[in-house]
């Protein structure tokens, strides 16, 4: 279980994110949707342990996350590999760390199994300068999910990919997540209504100036791929629920204060 208690943080006096609450079950696939700027990565650096907060907390199964631990993985939305190791390399770096019990045979095993899963069988010896971005970024994700955690955070990982390695990608993480069986959490940012739609099973609506949570909805279509219906209803909630946000600012009074150039 992850959870969120009226969890704020300021910076330089300024207040980026406001009185966070939610809580999502094991094995649930959040996706945190907002624009760009409403905090959602920093939520995420939170849940991983590398930001603290200013007043409240984040828990995974009711333990405060106070820094990063083995419970949890998480893919950026650069690929984070280690450019002077081959894509094999990268994933046994992590792995021997993870299982250090394991032998060699046994992690290079696992970590070829976890390419071939995400379609890289035959990359095991190429460095990452000789992939493209989406085999790059599949890597990423490769290493991410041979690790035992119980967590992964997933930061906007496929906002730089061209739209057919993004469908792609997009097709395979939801997969792996309905078909594994494993009870894998996932929380996943994005600004892009229809990836949170055909991913998640909850969606998170934030708001920002300051970031704060306007919704968390569940996705009844999720992993249904013809519920055009509830997919069609959920999407226009979502839109009214932005619009309603955005009113409510345009109805605020605006306070000019003097200063240079007014």
């Amino acid at each position: 279980m992850v959870e969120c208690k009226n969890l704020s943080l300021s910076f330089n006096g300024k207040l980026i994110l406001d009185n966070i609450n939610f809580c999502i079950a094991q094995g649930e696939f959040l996706c945190l949707l907002g624009q760009s700027g409403c905090g959602k990565s920093t939520l995420l650096r939170i849940l991983a342990g590398l930001q603290k907060t200013s007043s409240g907390s984040a828990f995974f199964n009711g333990r405060e996350i106070t820094g990063p631990n083995r419970n949890c993985s998480v893919v950026f939305q650069d690929y984070t590999l280690f450019p002077w190791m081959t894509a094999g390399e990268n994933l046994q770096f992590a792995l021997k760390a993870a299982y250090p019990e394991k032998s060699k045979a046994e992690i290079r095993h696992l970590a070829e199994s976890y390419l071939d899963m995400v379609g890289l069988g035959g990359v095991f010896n190429n460095f990452p300068g000789a992939l493209s971005g989406g085999m790059r970024q599949r890597a990423a994700i490769a290493r991410a999910l041979a690790l035992p955690g119980k967590i992964l955070l997933m930061d906007e990982p496929f906002g730089a990919l061209d739209p057919v390695n993004r469908v792609m990608l997009q097709q395979l993480v939801r997969d792996l997540h309905r078909d594994s069986g494993s009870g894998r959490t996932i929380v996943f940012v994005t600004h892009d209504v229809e990836e949170a739609l055909f991913l998640g099973t909850k969606i998170a609506v934030m708001g920002s100036n300051p970031g704060r949570l306007l919704a968390l909805e569940n996705n009844p279509a999720h992993g249904k791929d013809t519920a055009k219906m509830q997919t069609a209803l959920l999407r226009e909630k979502i839109m009214d629920i932005y619009r309603q946000d955005i009113n409510e600012k345009l109805e605020q009074p605006i306070t000019f204060r003097n200063g240079n150039g007014i």
